[in-house]
């Protein structure tokens, strides 16, 4: 959950300096975007996936520092739960045969891991949420121990003045309180970035926007939480209710959560780090040595330090990432709306036809949230959310349509000709994009599997708790295979 703080309590005059810190780095930022001083390389991605840890009984494994020890690689990193681990992939171009040098890699990582987490008697597991989770605990028995998280904690409850109170949607409805943001460390996402340049960044943002609904119609995998069936994408709800630092009042006055989807369609990317700063109080009002404005004068590249910090506590679905490499500064976009899993192909395959349906989105002269409202974007990433693979989903000039008619007609075909335009390889356009053609007309995704399982499960007799472990020890055995979700039958 981004840069590692040391433990302190922060004064009122830390949070007046903060402040003053951070308008000096977004008006340096405005001075960047003004004089062109970024890198203008654009198709380089990057990616990471949280995951989560278990135990033989396949309960949470709240072991993440001894396995994190064994495994040894900066690459994988701490979560906010001590059953969660990050594992991250160095950057590369979309092109040619990276797509599957991405999967040969992840894979390659991922199965090291598991053999050194199971020297600690843990395994590793892609899920959005795992479905044998208990509630926790009160208190911190969920935390890594990393001084971060602890202080989100108490920045996020201090403002809320009151416990975490949860009222999750759904067949089963979740009503209930706790008294530390722990819960959401149950979620477990895939982040995919894309590098630009500073002139095209507005565009993609609108295109990873437009196709938030149906990257979550295609890749839900978040059907269960604490034993109650919710939504087919719960992560996306329990993220916007755990972190919520609004009581009911504030939530009332239209203040704006800390998990936004947004409000309207921007133009620079300055206005996403300008309402970051207009709208949010600082969470962690850390303040560096540097003066952004004097480093811009020297020739230099500052660092942004409060300004990426503060954005780094507001959990936009589709995040701008201001950073430096190698000395010299660039803009990405973090998409950040999917869960994690089923499977490594599975994975690569969303991100195959996120990056090529907004790349080619990108390129069209009459793009189409000039067709769309912004409202029908939100509606449409709320309704895959709730409904998974029952979604019907709003596009211009056809209404509204089920998810798979959509994807199969208009989305897939754009992909196909964005990932030509990035210049990549036909036989891995056809493999990852025939992944999500076949989820399309058999209208699965991870979501649905989990529930027919579950459900099959209980048929036999099994009670939910039963039924949900041995949903999962199946699950995990078609992951560990790479057998893409389309093909896993229902036991």
């Amino acid at each position: 959950m981004g840069q590692d703080v040391q433990a302190k309590v922060y004064s009122r005059r830390d949070h007046s300096r903060h402040r003053e810190a951070v308008q000096r780095c977004l008006d340096a930022l405005a001075r960047m975007l003004e004089e062109g001083s970024f890198v203008e390389e654009e198709w380089r991605t990057g990616l990471e996936i949280e995951l989560n840890l278990v135990d033989g009984n396949l309960d949470p494994a709240m072991n993440n520092a001894d396995v994190l020890a064994h495994i040894d690689d900066m690459r994988f990193q701490t979560e906010l739960g001590r059953f969660n681990i990050e594992v991250n992939i160095e950057p590369r171009r979309i092109d040619g045969q990276s797509l599957a040098q991405l999967e040969s890699a992840l894979r390659k990582n991922l199965n090291r891991a598991r053999d050194r987490a199971g020297d600690v008697g843990s395994d590793i597991c892609m899920i959005g949420i795992l479905p044998t989770l208990p509630r926790p605990e009160h208190g911190f028995s969920w935390f890594s121990e990393n001084a971060r998280y602890r202080m989100l904690d108490q920045a996020v409850m201090s403002a809320r003045r009151e416990d975490i109170a949860l009222d999750i949607p759904g067949p089963e409805r979740l009503q209930m309180t706790n008294d530390t943001v722990a819960v959401e460390a149950a979620c477990t996402s895939v982040q995919l970035h894309l590098q630009v340049r500073p002139a095209s960044f507005p565009r993609y943002w609108n295109a990873a926007q437009v196709l938030a609904g149906p990257q979550l119609a295609v890749g839900a995998n978040s059907p269960y939480l604490f034993g109650h069936r919710l939504m087919a994408e719960t992560r996306t709800e329990l993220f916007l209710q755990a972190t919520d630092t609004r009581p009911p009042e504030l939530r009332n006055q239209g203040v704006r959560p800390l998990v936004p989807f947004g409000d309207r369609w921007i133009n620079s990317i300055f206005d996403l780090f300008e309402e970051n700063v207009r709208y949010y109080p600082a969470l962690l009002p850390e303040v560096s040595d540097e003066d952004p404005l004097a480093v811009l004068d020297a020739g230099g590249t500052p660092q942004l330090s409060e300004l990426r910090m503060h954005n780094g506590t507001i959990w936009r679905w589709n995040r701008p990432i201001y950073d430096v490499s190698d000395g010299q500064p660039h803009l990405r976009v973090e998409n950040r709306v999917l869960p994690s899993g089923p499977t490594v192909v599975d994975v690569i395959a969303n991100a195959a036809f996120f990056y090529g349906a907004a790349v080619e989105m990108v390129a069209d002269e009459r793009p189409v949230w000039s067709r769309m409202s912004f409202e029908a974007a939100r509606q449409n990433f709320h309704e895959a959310a709730r409904e998974g693979a029952a979604a019907r989903l709003y596009w211009p000039g056809a209404g509204q349509v089920d998810w798979d008619e959509l994807v199969l007609r208009v989305l897939l075909p754009l992909a196909h000709r964005g990932l030509e335009r990035l210049g990549v390889a036909a036989d891995v356009i056809d493999k990852y994009l025939g992944i999500i053609e076949a989820r399309a007309k058999l209208k699965v995704n991870g979501a649905s599997w989990q529930v027919a399982a579950t459900e099959a499960f209980e048929e036999r007799g099994m009670d939910r708790p039963t039924a949900l472990r041995e949903m999962l020890r199946e699950y995990m055995r078609h992951m560990n295979a790479n057998e893409p979700v389309h093909t896993w039958p229902v036991p």
